[in-house]
C-alpha cells in the first residue's frame, strides 16, 4: 500500500506520512529493504575496484600484457565513471533516478559478464568501460534515492553513514575473497561474482523503491551533456596518462579540457534547461563541502596508494600480508562511518566533519614519524586514527551536500558530489604518485653522486629507473663499490623522502579543508521546501 501525504503538510521540511501504525511499520520495512539494496550495490562496486587490483598480475599473465596495457584495465573504468556522473544525475532528474539506477545496473551486469569472458585486452576494455558507465549511474542515483527515501536530516545522515560503511566492508573483504577466487577459479571469477549480486539488487530496487524525479518536465541539455563529457573525459585522461604520454600531449588534452569547460559554462549560463544549474554554486555551503570532498579523497586515495607501495617495496611484505595490515584502517573506517550518523544527530554535520578533518591532520603527524625501520604498531596507530578520520568526514559531507539544496535539485547535487569525489580520487593517484616519483628520483640521484656515480655515468639513469620500478630488486649490474645492502638502504631512504613529501601535501590539504569547513559550512542546512509528488 502506497503511503499517503497530508496535504496541509506539503510544504513541511520533512515528508510526513498520514499512515496507520501498521502502514508505518510497512513503510519502515520498505525503507530498510531499499537501503539494503543500495548498500549491496555500493558493496559490489567497491568490491570490484578492490579485487581488480588484486587480480592485475594474473590478468597480465593470462592476456600477455605489458605494464602500459595493464594500466588500461583501470583507466577504461575510470574514464566513464568520472565523466558520466554529472550527466546521469541530470538524466535522472528528467527521466527518474530509479530508471537510471536500474539502467546502470544492467550496464554493470553486462560489463561484468564481458570482462569475465574476455579473451583479449580489447574485449576486456569494452567490459570495463561498461562497468564504469554502470558505476556512474549507480553511485549518483543511490545517493538521490537515499535522500528521497529518508527525507529527515537525522535519518538521512544515519542512512548515508550505513551506505558509506558498505564500501569499507568491501575494503576489508576484497583482498581476502578476491585472492581466494583468483587463486582457485581464475581472474574471470572476480567479475562473475557480480552477476548474482546484480540480479538480487535489481529485484530489490525495482520492487520496493518508488520513482524519484523532478516533476518540472525539461528537455535534455544535449550540448551541455556533450561538452561536460568532453571536459571530464579529457581531464581524466590527461591526469591518468600523464606518466605515459608526452608533455605536449598532456598539455593538448588539458587544453581540450579547459576549452570544453569554458564552452560548457557558456552553454549552461544561457540554457533554459541547463544540465548544471550554475545557481547551485551560489550556495556557499554546497560549494565548500564539494571542494573539501575533493581534498579529502585526494588525501585518502593518495596516502593509501603510497602506503601500499611502502609496505611492499620498503618493508618487504607480500601483497597478501600488506593487505592484511590495512585491516585496522578499514575497521576504523567502518566503525566511524556508522558512528558519524549518531554524531551528526547530536552535534551537527559541520562539527562532525571538523572533528574528522582534525583527526586526519593528527594521523599525518604520526605518518611523519615513519621511516623504513618503523615497527608496524606505529603504522597501525596512524591507520586507526586516519581510518576513523575518514569515516567521520565522508558520510556527513554527503549529507550536507544533499541537505543544502532543494529536493528538486537532489539529482544534480548528488551528481556534482560524486564527480568531485572521483576527481579527488584521480588527483590522489596521479599528483601524489608524481610527487613520490619526483622526490624519490631526486634523492636517489644525490645518493648516487655521493657513491661516486656522477650523472654522466653509464649506469646512472638505469639505476634510477630500476629503483623506481622495484626498490627491493637489486640490479645485476650494480657497481662493485656498492653492496646490495647499501643499495637497498639508499633506495629506501629515497622512498621515505618521497613518502614524507606526500604526507606533507596531504596534511596541508586537510588543514585547508578544515579552515574552509569552519568558515563557510553552515551549522545547520538552510530550511528548504520539499516538493511532493
Amino acid at each position: 500500500m502506497e503511503p499517503t501525504y497530508k496535504p496541509e503538510l506539503a510544504q513541511s521540511k520533512d515528508l510526513i506520512y498520514a499512515a496507520s501504525p501498521k502502514e508505518s511499520k510497512k513503510i519502515r520495512k520498505l525503507k530498510t529493504i531499499s537501503l539494503i539494496g543500495l548498500c549491496i550495490a555500493l558493496l559490489m562496486i567497491s568490491f570490484d575496484d578492490t579485487v581488480v587490483n588484486i587480480a592485475l598480475p594474473k590478468i597480465q599473465a593470462g592476456l600477455n600484457l605489458d605494464v602500459w596495457q595493464l594500466q588500461w584495465v583501470l583507466t577504461a573504468n575510470a574514464l566513464p565513471a568520472a565523466s558520466l556522473v554529472m550527466s546521469t544525475g541530470r538524466l535522472g532528474d528528467i527521466y527518474g533516478h530509479k530508471k537510471i539506477f536500474l539502467c546502470g545496473l544492467i550496464a554493470f551486469f553486462i560489463g561484468s559478464l564481458i570482462c569475465g569472458l574476455a579473451p583479449n585486452l580489447e574485449i576486456l576494455i569494452v567490459g570495463r568501460a561498461l562497468q564504469g558507465m554502470g558505476d556512474a549511474a549507480l553511485l549518483q542515483a543511490s545517493l538521490t534515492i537515499i535522500a528521497d527515501t529518508f527525507p529527515k536530516d537525522d535519518e538521512k545522515a544515519k542512512a548515508i553513514s550505513i551506505w558509506t560503511a558498505a564500501s569499507g566492508v568491501a575494503l576489508v573483504s576484497g583482498p581476502v575473497i578476491g585472492g581466494f577466487l583468483v587463486d582457485n577459479f581464475g581472474w574471470g571469477s572476480i567479475f562473475f561474482i557480480n552477476l548474482p549480486l546484480s540480479i538480487l539488487v535489481f529485484w530489490l530496487i525495482s520492487t520496493v523503491v518508488k520513482e524519484v524525479k523532478n516533476d518540472n518536465k525539461q528537455a535534455v541539455d544535449l550540448p551541455g551533456f556533450i561538452f561536460s563529457i568532453i571536459f571530464l573525459a579529457s581531464l581524466v585522461y590527461a591526469l591518468t596518462e600523464s606518466v605515459k604520454i608526452s608533455h605536449l600531449n598532456v598539455l593538448l588534452f588539458l587544453g581540450i579540457s579547459g576549452f570544453s569547460l569554458l564552452v560548457f559554462l557558456l552553454i549552461e549560463s544561457r540554457s533554459r534547461n541547463p544540465m548544471l544549474p550554475l545557481s547551485l554554486f551560489r550556495n556557499i555551503t554546497f560549494t565548500t563541502v564539494n571542494f573539501v570532498s575533493v581534498l579529502v579523497f585526494f588525501t585518502l586515495v593518495g596516502l593509501l596508494f603510497v602506503f601500499s607501495l611502502f609496505l611492499q617495496e620498503v618493508q618487504g611484505y607480500s601483497p597478501a600480508s600488506a593487505g592484511l595490515r590495512f585491516l585496522p584502517f578499514n575497521g576504523a573506517f567502518i566503525t566511524a562511518s556508522l558512528v558519524s550518523g549518531w554524531l551528526v544527530a547530536r552535534m551537527d554535520s559541520r562539527k562532525t566533519i571538523t572533528v574528522g578533518l582534525i583527526l586526519g591532520c593528527i594521523a599525518t603527524l604520526i605518518f611523519f614519524g615513519i621511516d623504513a625501520q618503523s615497527e608496524y604498531r606505529t603504522i597501525m596507530g596512524g591507520f586507526i586514527v586516519f581510518g576513523f578520520a575518514c569515516g567521520l568526514t565522508i558520510p556527513p559531507m554527503s549529507t550536507v551536500a544533499m541537505s543544502s539544496v532543494s529536493k528538486s535539485q537532489a539529482g544534480i547535487a548528488s551528481a556534482i558530489h560524486g564527480t568531485c569525489n572521483r576527481i579527488g580520487w584521480i588527483l590522489g593517484i596521479t599528483l601524489q604518485g608524481n610527487i613520490l616519483t619526483q622526490y624519490l628520483s631526486a634523492d636517489f640521484r644525490q645518493t648516487l653522486v655521493s657513491w661516486g656515480i656522477p650523472s654522466n655515468h653509464a649506469n646512472h639513469d638505469k639505476l634510477i629507473a630500476d629503483a623506481l620500478h622495484n626498490s627491493r630488486l637489486v640490479p645485476e649490474e650494480l657497481p662493485v663499490s656498492i653492496s646490495q645492502s647499501t643499495y637497498i638502504e639508499g633506495v629506501n631512504r629515497a622512498f621515505v623522502s618521497g613518502f614524507h613529501a606526500v604526507v606533507l601535501v596531504a596534511c596541508l590539504a586537510l588543514i585547508f579543508g578544515t579552515v574552509l569547513v569552519v568558515k563557510f559550512v553552515a551549522s545547520t542546512p538552510k530550511e528548504l521546501p520539499n516538493e511532493i509528488s
